[in-house]
């Protein structure tokens, strides 16, 4: 089909739905064509299931409102499936997949419900041996978005006529999700269980999976809240049946205006070259900056003001696409990183030459050593797709050759930048070839909508151990 130019720029996927009720069936009918559709709210806010809300908050947005004598108890969004490696992953789970129950291993002796994250918040009902994991809500951004979350808990709650004896949260102390589950329901500190952003990551890739610890865990995403209080975000992970320990990390960078890095990848960008030493090889993308604008930058990191240190491969994808020009802005979460991704669709670098040098010393990957290579490849005009393609096979040569330091079969894929296909299926091949066993998601999304199922877990394995 024909799509127009604006319709998801540069991005070579299209998701497509049938209808799924009656209604659908007449509209599309008396139309003839097919239609794009959108959620009904604004950004940032969760869709209106109200007829009144509707009008009040889509006004002078939406032309006309079809509406319907029948009332909508719970928003639903549309759920996202992706085909990877080989099978479906949910990417957000919505209509068709939740409030669907999970089944548990162990039962669950005391009613516990998990507040998931901040983003892509979604939340987690469990009792006896059922896992309710509730639809997409977002970003806990807006107060909109927040009284959802609350109706979205109270919907699972009602379904078994149980309160929480129990409530888990991320461990981030200022997460709108933490402050909701310690003023709803935090009666007392024994009620309220932190549980580590990665590690619920982890835990609820292998529920999805059926599976066990012990595994080795790589979870990367964008801004995770780490166990020493600092941002992580490229973590690899020695799962046991009773915690989890941090076995390595990506090389730590500074971001320069700290969360303003996320919307600019040009800050990414400049915080891994001031981390390698070479901030006088400034390419063209970082050329563009005001002087003065660089120079309180580059004073931000040196004073360390403002410039927070994280081990995030979200946003090492993010610097590389400035760097490449691929990705200079994030007007929406990942879209740096997913045009990084697009551009490498056509290159197919797999041999020994597409690999950049990289290395590891105890804890720490170190990334620099690709980061020149990448920056030379900048410097003689490679394509932006072919350093995309061999920074995507390096990343899937750092995670097999990690996973070879450790004594553990599985290997567990989660976090955020694991909806990235490349990416994934590079890393289950490489790791299928060593010899290993790669765990990724299905049903429990990848990124933080899979955050309350794994909270969920490390409550039962507290309760169980």
């Amino acid at each position: 089909a024909r799509l127009a130019a604006n319709v998801a720029p540069g991005n070579p996927y299209a998701g497509v739905m049938l209808p799924y009720t009656p209604l659908h069936v007449l509209v599309l009918q008396a139309l003839g064509f097919p239609v794009i559709a959108t959620s009904g709210n604004r950004a940032s806010e969760p869709i209106c299931c109200d007829e009144g809300e509707a009008l009040q908050r889509l006004q002078g947005i939406a032309d006309l409102f079809l509406v319907h004598d029948r009332p909508i108890v719970n928003r639903a969004d549309d759920s996202i499936v992706h085909v990877m490696a080989g099978r479906k992953t949910v990417l957000r789970r919505g209509r068709g997949y939740a409030p669907l129950a999970l089944m548990l291993a162990e039962a669950v002796q005391r009613p516990v419900l998990a507040s998931g994250g901040h983003m892509k918040n979604t939340v987690a009902f469990a009792l006896g041996r059922r896992l309710l994991l509730g639809p997409h809500i977002g970003d806990l951004d807006t107060p909109e978005a927040c009284a959802a979350q609350q109706q979205s808990a109270a919907a699972l709650m009602d379904l078994y006529r149980a309160v929480p004896q129990i409530v888990a949260h991320d461990a981030h102390p200022d997460y709108r999700s933490t402050r909701m589950a310690r003023e709803s329901f935090g009666k007392s500190a024994a009620n309220c269980l932190p549980v580590q952003h990665h590690y619920a990551h982890a835990l609820a890739c292998l529920l999805d999976n059926g599976r066990e610890a012990p595994c080795f865990a790589v979870v990367w995403d964008g801004t995770g809240y780490g166990g020493d209080g600092t941002i992580w975000g490229g973590e690899f992970l020695a799962i046991t049946p009773h915690h989890y320990e941090r076995v390595a990390h990506f090389l730590p960078f500074p971001l320069p205006g700290g969360e303003a890095a996320i919307r600019d990848p040009r800050r990414a960008a400049l915080g891994v070259l001031y981390a390698m030493g070479a901030t006088e090889r400034l390419p063209t993308c970082l050329s563009g900056w005001v002087e003065e604008e660089r120079r309180l930058l580059m004073q931000a990191m040196e004073k360390q003001l403002n410039a927070p240190l994280t081990s995030s491969a979200g946003r090492l994808f993010d610097a590389v696409a400035a760097l490449t020009g691929s990705g200079l802005e994030n007007s929406f979460e990942g879209e740096a990183a997913m045009t990084l991704e697009f551009a490498a669709l056509e290159f197919s670098v797999m041999d020994d030459d597409g690999v950049y040098d990289f290395s590891s010393d105890d804890n720490i990957l170190d990334w620099r050593p690709m980061l020149r290579k990448i920056i030379d490849d900048i410097e003689s005009k490679t394509p932006a797709g072919i350093i995309s393609a061999r920074f995507h096979n390096t990343l899937a040569a750092m995670i097999v050759a990690m996973a070879r330091r450790q004594d553990e079969r599985q290997v567990v894929l989660s976090g955020g930048c694991f909806q990235n296909r490349r990416l994934l299926e590079s890393a289950v091949n490489g790791l299928r070839t060593a010899g290993f066993e790669p765990l990724w998601h299905r049903d429990i999304p990848p990124n933080d909508g899979g955050i309350a199922a794994g909270q969920i877990m490390a409550v039962l394995r507290r309760e169980t151990h």
